[in-house]
């Protein structure tokens, strides 16, 4: 059966529910998209948590190399990488068990989504987590 995404009502309930995003592939460049996007998403109150071994720190928080180093829990593992480099994020993602994994517009992996689902993680997949926050969150 072909993959499909939470309906936007359950998209709505995951945004208005999460408050801690760890955001992988987040650039310290505030013209690359990782960084717009994850702005946006502290400027409405998130907790953003850089997962990116090439950078020391971006919007103010401390990065780390990999999502198991994370010393807390996150609500979202929001993923800014090539639709084929997903797969081992995905893996390193199900061993800190967020509620969710979300794959940014235009990145797409099935079988790495089918390996989250059976884990217990909901999975989005080819969105943009800030469009989703500006149509649907009433915040």
């Amino acid at each position: 059966m072909a993959f499909t995404n939470p309906t936007n009502e359950e998209r709505r309930q995951i945004l208005e529910e999460a408050k801690t995003i760890a955001v992988v592939g987040l650039s310290d460049k505030p013209d690359r998209t990782s960084y717009m996007v994850s702005q946006a998403m502290q400027n409405k109150g998130y907790k953003i948590i850089p997962v990116n071994p090439r950078i020391e720190a971006a919007l103010g928080e401390t990065a780390a190399d990999t999502l198991t180093e994370l010393s807390e829990p996150v609500d979202i593992v929001n993923i800014f990488r090539r639709s084929e480099d997903v797969g081992p994020v995905v893996d390193e993602a199900i061993q800190i068990k967020p509620k969710v994994i979300w794959m940014q517009q235009g990145i797409y992996n099935e079988e790495a989504a089918k390996k989250a689902q059976e884990a217990g993680i909901t999975v989005v997949m080819d969105q943009c987590i800030k469009v989703d926050h500006a149509i649907l969150v009433r915040k």
